[in-house]
């Protein structure tokens, strides 16, 4: 079999999925940008190792490789040229993702992906993958519904990546899928108590993954998708809602990249092991019927490392078909289930 490749393995996710894989037996060849952290780390894992930028020149580097999980964020700017890369040279394409513009991007390029014979599977880590599956899940107890809403709870700390990621779409405010189009809303533009397992939290909307995700899933043209916030940061977030476009002026930016890279480290080893993660839903149909159901899972991160070399196994395995796909469209609702830690919690009611 060819061997595959994580490009961003010295990121904190990208560490993580390395080191589970050696452990496991797997040598990815490790690659990134920065040789000074990829070389200590492929000697350190018994792997093969390449460095090099995403340029017009990535598709070199990708020679003789089977697949690519790609895990160097922001997403936003390096997510379409290694997806070039890959249907230039014929390489499955994997990334761990949450931004909603990627995973559409990867839609897009779904007929190129078929005429290649690569599959292109973007979110392949904890967003979106419980609650893809859990939306796939629900829609087909109410098979004509028209919303779905998705909420997450649990996350207390998070990576260099995804803070930065966060920090860069944070004066772009919220997004929603209202009448199949995804559309903007202001930060927090809708709050709401969620029944999560361990208790309910209010919840605000965010612009998640899963407003791309879940509508390619499950054609369910209302989308909206909220995260567990505090009473008091959400109060504050509430008030200041209207200053949030200045977070995107450069040098307000600027001196938000500037305290990410030298305070978020991501979670601790405590964390990663015992921390859990909380996923709800519901869909309504236009005569007002629902269905509700929540999981349980690991740690995001945690489960970011065990979704991700699952599915890639399945691509590597010749399991998921050519062109763009979710998780769940690719493996079907069921599939968070095979996951290590992961307890459905509610059944699904109507």
């Amino acid at each position: 079999m060819k061997p595959w490749m994580i490009y961003g393995a010295s990121g904190y996710t990208g560490r993580l999925i390395a080191r589970a894989a050696a452990a496991r037996g797997l040598r990815p060849v490790l690659a990134g940008r920065n040789e000074a952290k990829i070389e200590p780390l492929a000697a350190e894992l018994g792997c093969d190792s390449r460095v090099f930028p995403l340029t017009a020149e990535t598709a070199g580097h990708l020679d003789g490789m089977a697949a690519v999980l790609h895990c160097a964020g922001p997403f936003r700017a390096t997510a379409a040229p290694m997806m070039e890369a890959c249907l230039a040279v014929g390489v499955h394409y994997l990334d761990i993702t949450g931004e909603i513009d990627v995973i559409e991007s990867a839609a897009e390029r779904h007929d190129r992906a078929l005429a290649a014979g690569i599959a292109l599977l973007p979110a392949v880590g904890m967003d979106v993958v419980p609650s893809d599956c859990l939306a796939a899940r629900l829609a087909a107890a109410v098979p004509h519904a028209i919303k779905l809403e998705l909420a997450f709870a649990g996350m207390l700390s998070v990576s260099h990546g995804t803070a930065a990621t966060i920090w860069e779409n944070a004066g772009r405010g919220g997004r929603i899928r209202r009448d199949g189009k995804i559309v903007r809303v202001g930060v927090a533009w809708k709050v709401q108590e969620i029944p999560f397992p361990r208790g309910p939290q209010l919840a605000m909307t965010i612009p998640w993954g899963d407003v791309a995700s879940a509508y390619h899933t499950t054609g369910i043209p209302h989308i909206e998708v909220y995260a567990a916030v505090p009473p008091g940061p959400l109060k504050v977030l509430r008030a200041v809602r209207r200053f949030a476009p200045l977070a995107g002026w450069p040098p307000v930016q600027a001196a938000g990249r500037w305290w990410i890279e030298r305070r978020v480290r991501g979670p601790d080893t405590e964390e990663l092991s015992r921390g859990r993660t909380e996923f709800w839903g519901r869909v309504t149909d236009a005569a007002g019927r629902t269905a509700e159901a929540a999981l349980e899972t690991p740690n995001g991160y945690a489960l970011t490392v065990e979704t991700s070399l699952a599915i890639l196994q399945q691509v590597l395995s010749g399991h998921i078909p050519a062109g763009f796909s979710t998780p769940a469209s690719a493996l079907g609702g069921d599939f968070i289930e095979t996951i290590p830690g992961v307890v459905f919690r509610h059944g699904l009611r109507r």
